[in-house]
């Protein structure tokens, strides 16, 4: 006969007590609870843990941590002051809290997340005690989520469905109700939707909105990469149907309405692929021996009418993607590629910026406004830096030497070669251009402004978007005389707006000095390669950072130190509120010049046009908003380029597993060391888990790895050689193992 079992009373101590009851209460601080209500919030429903949490209540009671505001019916007392910040999620489920209260960081374990998500704005309060040296805090309330939909691959189950998102920021999987997969297949990678998240669940709940096709495939990864910043890859019908019954005409009413200029040479120089023309040179030489400099730009608010479905949807998406392979538009093509694209023998609406320029650079005179324009040939820069590097000896070039100017470009650059009649005059226009914009460049960096020349990573692709070669893309003296004419132009535009009293609200470009405490970072990383900086003051700061990315051209460092030196700048970011232009030593500045592929650049139209018709100033808050959500889609633009450029270099990788490649330590941290390959600027991790002829460790002093018994040092910055271990397009990983130190 089998015995009675009888069931033992737990005694099973419930951890961390005291913090779960505080969080419980300090989250949800306006009401109150009793022990019942406790334990069923925690989950626990047997007689000990029930006392636990009775005995509990008491002790804080107390401590005058809590109170009891009705019988057995508990509140927290607040005398803690509450902050909001901003979640950064470690990897493992916890995470850190910068805040604008604090220096440092806070540090939240991932028991006191509650439910919050990678970059969402939160409310949280800071402990008094350190540990580890940090600062702990527990987050009390979601203010706001950073995003609602995430990237990740499906896992299908009978009732029900799981997706795993994509990256190492996301500690939960969301759970898919059976009706909500949206015909999604077992290990598609989709797009879904965050709902809700019940108290009691581990998991959001969440809906599939897209299926994206499967993990791996050229397009399902570019269209994931989109779809994890909110970028679309197409336009609503409605918005191309809007747009394609635009009349695109040059009417003789609208001609009237315009300063015309048709009649002065005008051209363009373009990257050789490039599809829309945006911005034109006019040039001419006048009877009082200066000479007109027009800036032209596609009149793109002509045709983008606010209130209109095509100004709400180029305002959402506030700018062009420019991924590898594609460019995702503002606009829909009727208007990108053809009706505002300035395009060789076509008149075009334009708004301009007329300048007339001595020999010395200076600006004597200025017009803004609407125009009529002719484009007479579209260069590309190749073509313009033939023309430029044929005529070496023509340093001031004069009307008089027209007929021994050097017009020749190669057939491998030519897109336009001699077809244009006024070729010999653009020749002309293009070196007084250049000759001017030395001049304006010269002296913008005497004024303190940064060179940065960062190479460009670009890949050849073939018809399939595969990567079959890589180069690199650099600035050479056409590329200059472009900038810094659209430069001349955005500076000219926000001075005469930001000059005017009483003050005008108005779009600028803004950039803030670098960070103290990051300068003082960079300077210990480039000691290691023997360069000082001098921090004295705003201009010494300039001085030596220019003399430090001029030292490295052409080295081994030089792709490091270029990146870690933009890294130490504040982002530049549109405003209301000008502080001028760090980077480019400018006290004005605006973006003016792109309003084919930049929201700022078209409300910067209006509002000139608005002043220039004699309008008041408009509403600075509703124009604050505006920059503040055109900032944000272009952080998230960048964002999504550079993983579409990661994804290509690991794509190109793919087919180099058995070669072995010099590289230069950019990264040393406590897991691995990351590694750049100097002949394609591909970089990968070589984890310390595969480094198995010693144990390594990590050195932060010297920014290295240590090998314990044979005291090798990985540093950064040292030229190591190593062959790729593994590639995944999926996860946008590429690793590599190390054979050693380079020897030269």
């Amino acid at each position: 006969m089998t015995k009675k079992k009888h069931r033992k009373p737990s005694n099973n101590k419930i951890s961390n007590l005291t913090n779960t009851i505080l969080s419980i209460l300090k989250k949800d601080r306006n009401n109150s609870f009793n022990y019942k209500q406790i334990a069923s919030k925690i989950g626990v429903n047997d007689a000990s843990s029930r006392n636990q949490i009775i005995k509990k209540l008491k002790q804080l009671q107390a401590k005058q941590e809590i109170e009891e505001v009705d019988r057995g019916k508990y509140k927290a007392i607040v005398n803690t002051e509450y902050h909001t910040g901003i979640v950064d999620m470690a990897s493992k489920g916890s995470g850190y809290i910068i805040s604008d209260d604090f220096e440092d960081d806070i540090f939240i374990a991932s028991n006191n997340i509650n439910k919050a998500l990678h970059g969402d704005e939160v409310e949280f309060y800071a402990y008094k005690r350190l540990k580890r040296g940090k600062r702990e805090g527990e987050i009390t309330n979601i203010i706001k989520r950073a995003k609602s939909e995430y990237v990740g691959v499906i896992q299908l189950h009978k009732n029900y469905a799981f997706v795993v998102v994509d990256g190492n920021k996301m500690y939960t999987d969301i759970f898919v109700p059976i009706n909500k997969i949206n015909n999604a297949e077992d290990g598609d990678k989709v797009l879904v939707s965050l709902e809700d998240w019940p108290e009691k669940a581990d998991s959001p709940n969440g809906k599939i909105i897209k299926v994206l096709g499967k993990p791996g495939e050229h397009n399902t990864e570019i269209h994931a990469i989109l779809a994890e910043y909110g970028l679309p890859y197409d336009f609503p019908y409605e918005v191309e149907e809007y747009a394609n019954t635009l009349d695109t005409s040059i009417t003789k009413e609208e001609i009237a309405k315009r300063r015309d200029m048709r009649d002065v040479l005008t051209y363009t120089i373009d990257p050789k692929d490039a599809k829309d023309f945006d911005d034109a040179l006019s040039f001419r030489v006048l009877d009082n021996g200066l000479f007109e400099v027009g800036i032209h730009i596609a009149d793109v608010s002509h045709y983008v009418q606010p209130d209109t479905i095509l100004d709400d949807e180029a305002y959402e998406r506030a700018t062009s993607v420019y991924l590898v392979d594609r460019v995702v538009p503002m606009l829909p093509e009727v208007l990108s590629n053809n009706a505002c694209s300035l395009r060789p023998n076509e008149e075009k609406y334009t708004f301009s910026a007329v300048f007339q320029m001595n020999d010395k650079g200076e600006v004597k005179n200025e017009w803004f406004g609407r125009t009529v324009t002719y484009s007479d040939a579209r260069f590309a820069y190749e073509e313009a830096q033939a023309i430029i590097e044929n005529n070496p000896n023509l340093t001031s070039p004069d009307i008089s030497q027209l007929n021994k100017i050097d017009i020749h470009i190669p057939a491998e650059v030519s897109i336009s070669g001699k077809a244009y009649k006024t070729t010999p005059e653009i020749a002309f226009a293009t070196l007084k251009l250049n000759e001017l914009s030395k001049i304006m460049r010269s002296k913008r960096m005497r004024s303190g402004a940064i060179s940065f020349d960062k190479v460009e990573v670009k890949f050849n692709l073939d018809e399939n978007s595969n990567p079959i070669g890589v180069f690199f893309k650099t600035s050479k003296d056409a590329n200059k005389l472009i900038e810094e004419f659209m430069l001349l132009a955005n500076r000219k535009v926000a001075e005469f707006i930001g000059k005017q009293s009483p003050k005008k609200t108005f779009i600028y470009r803004i950039h803030d000095e670098p960070d103290e405490s990051k300068l003082d970072a960079l300077q210990n990383v480039v000691s290691r390669f023997g360069y000082k900086l001098d921090f004295k003051d705003t201009k010494s700061i300039s001085s030596s950072l220019n003399n430090l990315l001029k030292s490295v051209e052409g080295k081994k460092e030089q792709n490091l130190v270029d990146t870690l030196t933009i890294r130490t700048m504040s982002k530049a970011e549109y405003s209301t509120h000008n502080i001028g232009h760090y980077g480019l030593a400018f006290n004005y500045y605006s973006h003016f010049t792109s309003p084919i592929r930049r929201y700022p650049d078209i409300m910067a139209h209006r509002l000139l046009q608005h002043y220039l018709d004699g309008g008041k100033s408009v509403n600075e808050q509703v124009y604050e908003d505006k920059c503040n959500h055109s900032s944000n889609m272009e952080n998230l633009s960048t964002k999504a380029e550079r993983d579409s450029i990661k994804y290509m270099q690991i794509k190109f990788m793919q087919d180099h597993k058995d070669e072995e490649f010099v590289g230069v330590i950019s990264g040393v941290t406590d897991w691995g060391i990351y590694v750049e390959i100097i002949a394609n600027k591909c970089e990968g991790m070589v984890s310390v888990r595969d480094m198995r002829d010693d144990h390594y460790v990590f050195d932060e002093d010297y920014y290295a790895l240590v090998g314990k018994k044979n005291k090798i040092m990985y540093q950064l910055g040292d030229e190591v050689v190593v062959k790729v271990k593994d590639t995944d397009l999926v996860k946008k990983h590429l690793d590599f193992t190390l054979i050693g130190k380079h020897e030269e």
